[in-house]
C-alpha cells in the first residue's frame, strides 16, 4: 500500500494564506460554483438528489484516499484517529448518499436546510481561515481545497433549486440536526479517546483541548466553557447563512 499510495505522494511547497495561489483557487472555485449551481437552479428535486449523490460518491472516495495516505504513507501503517471523517465539515459526504433513499419530508427539509447552511458556512470558514486546506503534498491539498469547495456548491445549489430555506423558522430543523452530530461526535470523542491517546476531537468539542485558532486559548481555561462558545458560535454564523440565503431564494 505504501509504494501504490507513493506514486501519489507529490510534495510541495505550502503556499501563503491570501497569497496569490490561495486567492486565485478560492475566487477562480467560487465563481465556477456559483455560475453552475445558478445553472441548475431550475432542477426537479428528483434531479438535484442524484447531483448531490454524486457529490457524495466523490467525497466518499476522495475520502477513503486521505484516509489510506495518512494511515499507511505517512503514519506507516498506524491509524491517526484524529482524521476520523466525523467533522463538521464531513457530515455532507454522508447525507448526500442517503439523501436520495430519504423518505420522511420533514427529515429531508431538515438535510437541506443543514447543508444549505451549516455546511455552505463551514466551506467559507475553511476559505477564509486556511490552515487546515494547505498541505506539503499536491493530492492532500487539491483534496481540502476541492472538498470544501464542494461544500459551497452542495449549499448554493439546495438554496438556489429552492429546496432549502423556504421559511425562518424552518433553520430550528437544522440546529437540530447539528446538535445531533454534536452529540454523536462527543460520544465518538469518548470511545476512541484513551485509544487516540486523546488525539481524537471530532467537532472540536472535547474532551480533548481544540486546536482552533481562539479556542484554544480558552480551552486553557475551560474546555466545557471553549465548546459551549464554539457550539453556539456555529449556530449563530450558520443562522446568519441560512438568513442570507432565505434572501436569496425571495
Amino acid at each position: 500500500m505504501y509504494n501504490i499510495l507513493s506514486y501519489t505522494a507529490w510534495s510541495m511547497n505550502k503556499f501563503k494564506a491570501y497569497g496569490l495561489i490561495h486567492l486565485v483557487l478560492f475566487l477562480g472555485g467560487l465563481l465556477i460554483s456559483f455560475c453552475y449551481a445558478y445553472y441548475l437552479r431550475y432542477s426537479s428535486e428528483k434531479k438535484t438528489n442524484k447531483i448531490l449523490f454524486g457529490c457524495g460518491i466523490f467525497l466518499l472516495l476522495s475520502e477513503i484516499y486521505k484516509q489510506l495516505f495518512y494511515t499507511y504513507y505517512l503514519h506507516a501503517g498506524t491509524y491517526p484517529y484524529w482524521i476520523f471523517p466525523f467533522q463538521l465539515c464531513s457530515i455532507p459526504m454522508y447525507l448526500c448518499l442517503i439523501i436520495p433513499f430519504v423518505k420522511k419530508e420533514k427529515l429531508k427539509q431538515g438535510i437541506y436546510n443543514f447543508m444549505a447552511s451549516f455546511n455552505l458556512m463551514g466551506g467559507f470558514i475553511a476559505f477564509l481561515e486556511p490552515s487546515g486546506l494547505i498541505h506539503e503534498y499536491i493530492t492532500l491539498t487539491a483534496h481540502a481545497f476541492i472538498w470544501h469547495m464542494l461544500l459551497i456548491f452542495i449549499g448554493l445549489l439546495i438554496i438556489f433549486t429552492g429546496h432549502a430555506e423556504k421559511q425562518l423558522k424552518d433553520f430550528n430543523q437544522a440546529a437540530l440536526l447539528y446538535l445531533s452530530f454534536c452529540f454523536i461526535a462527543f460520544m465518538i470523542n469518548l470511545l476512541l479517546f484513551n485509544v487516540s491517546d486523546g488525539s481524537i476531537n471530532m467537532f472540536f468539542i472535547g474532551p480533548a483541548k481544540s486546536s482552533l485558532i481562539v479556542f484554544k486559548q480558552i480551552c486553557n481555561y475551560s474546555v466545557l466553557l471553549s465548546s459551549i462558545i464554539y457550539i453556539v458560535g456555529n449556530c449563530l454564523a450558520a443562522g446568519l447563512f441560512y438568513f442570507i440565503g432565505y434572501k436569496i431564494k425571495k
